[in-house]
């Protein structure tokens, strides 16, 4: 197969040298609501086009290469005393598989423990390029399926306003859950 990047002969989608090149992480951070903070690996315009790929079949390849560079990356760095676990937002499946779910097994380490089918939202509407007014008035309505831990961290793979991971924070925060912070692949606000 050819390298989507650079269209030289590769057994990925995204070759090792476009990989290194092109998708070298980088760590960007702002804050939610209660201070919460965001740590994002890329701006948005810069890995665009791979993000919509989650619409495809292609999206479960490009997204494991994406986990793996950034999330599994900074689970491997990162170091705490307890034992804490991962949520994606709303992980349902989508075209055979769940973009959040595999940044969020991505995070599985001695440390993060990843767990699944726990944040649904009952609001199946899309945010995509809408604005913060839409995103406000049809609010996702998280349905939380109850679990032991509660030290949290949140998956997502785009912040753009905030509007989801907050809905969300508020949610697990309503059950006595800490949010300790959130991850995504990118964000919007960087670019």
């Amino acid at each position: 197969m050819k390298c989507l990047l650079c269209e030289s002969f590769s057994l990925l989608h995204i070759c090792p040298t476009c990989q290194e090149l092109y998708l070298t992480p980088k760590i960007y951070k702002r804050k939610i609501l209660n201070n919460i903070e965001v740590i994002s690996f890329y701006k948005y315009n810069e890995i665009k086009e791979l993000l919509h790929t989650k619409h495809t079949d292609l999206g479960f390849y490009i997204y494991k290469i994406l986990a793996k560079l950034s999330f599994t990356k900074f689970a491997k760095e990162f170091d705490i005393d307890e034992k804490i676990v991962s949520i994606g937002i709303d992980d349902h499946i989508e075209n055979g598989y769940s973009h959040t779910a595999i940044l969020n097994n991505s995070l599985k380490s001695k440390n993060i423990k990843p767990l699944y089918n726990k944040l649904r939202a009952k609001n199946r509407i899309s945010y995509a390029g809408k604005t913060k007014e839409f995103r406000i008035l049809n609010p996702r309505d998280f349905k939380l399926n109850e679990f032991d831990n509660n030290h949290i961290i949140l998956v997502d793979d785009i912040i753009t306003t905030g509007s989801t991971l907050s809905q969300a924070i508020q949610i697990l925060e309503s059950s006595n859950k800490k949010v300790i912070f959130c991850l995504t692949l990118s964000d919007v606000s960087f670019e």
